[in-house]
């Protein structure tokens, strides 16, 4: 079968713009995602994309997410918790992160992974901050990135995160770190641990229950 994909056009500042629609009840979707959101919308670089569940009740993951088994370590099971004030959610929460929060401009998605993960496959409306750059960048790289996300530095110099934006941060899944490297360094760094959610189960739990993604190319998928 093909699995629909949506084109990658536009650079990484398109993101930060991101908006989120969504979509009213619809009683002829067979799959969705919850019983009161079918499916909805957001922007993902310029493009207007749904987000559903595939609708073929039979499609089975294929490509490297069905692994069940990596080497231990690196490749662990995390804990449920990166941070006792940092918050864990799951696809559920995550679907309504990006409804109310991205859609009002006061949420971001941030994609933890490497750069050539995130160019092939992800998660509509993310962004990607790699994990490297808060774990091994100084402050000032901090502040660059941070401004980014809303925070704005007083006169004095001090650092004011009251209309920075919240962050729902995933990587690749439970057995992968990025996630975790990514928050330590921002709350290193002093962004608020309560604008910060954690979605576990990550890319591999996303595609598990058959949520759109966005890649580079459509992709055929037997």
């Amino acid at each position: 079968m093909m699995i629909r994909k949506t084109i990658m056009t536009a650079g990484v500042t398109a993101i930060l713009a991101s908006q989120t629609l969504f979509a009213g009840n619809d009683e002829h979707i067979l799959v969705k995602i919850t019983p009161d959101i079918p499916y909805l919308y957001v922007h993902h670089m310029g493009q207007k994309i749904k987000v559903a569940r595939i609708q073929d009740t039979t499609n089975r993951l294929t490509d490297d997410y069905t692994k069940t088994s990596r080497p231990c370590p690196p490749f662990c099971i995390h804990p449920i918790h990166v941070n006792k004030k940092v918050k864990t959610i799951g696809e559920v929460e995550l679907t309504h992160f990006m409804k109310e929060k991205v859609n009002s401009g006061k949420g971001i998605v941030i994609d933890a992974r490497l750069p050539s993960w995130y160019e092939l496959e992800t998660i509509p409306s993310a962004i990607n901050i790699p994990y490297p750059v808060m774990e091994s960048g100084d402050r000032k790289i901090a502040e660059k990135i941070f401004k980014k996300l809303g925070m704005q530095v007083k006169k004095d110099g001090t650092w004011d995160f009251s209309h920075a934006k919240e962050l729902a941060v995933f990587c690749n899944g439970v057995w992968c770190d990025q996630s975790h490297r990514l928050i330590d360094g921002m709350l290193k760094y002093g962004y608020p641990p309560e604008k910060i959610a954690y979605y576990r189960d990550g890319f591999q739990g996303w595609k598990l229950l058959g949520l759109t993604t966005v890649v580079k190319k459509e992709e055929s998928v037997k």
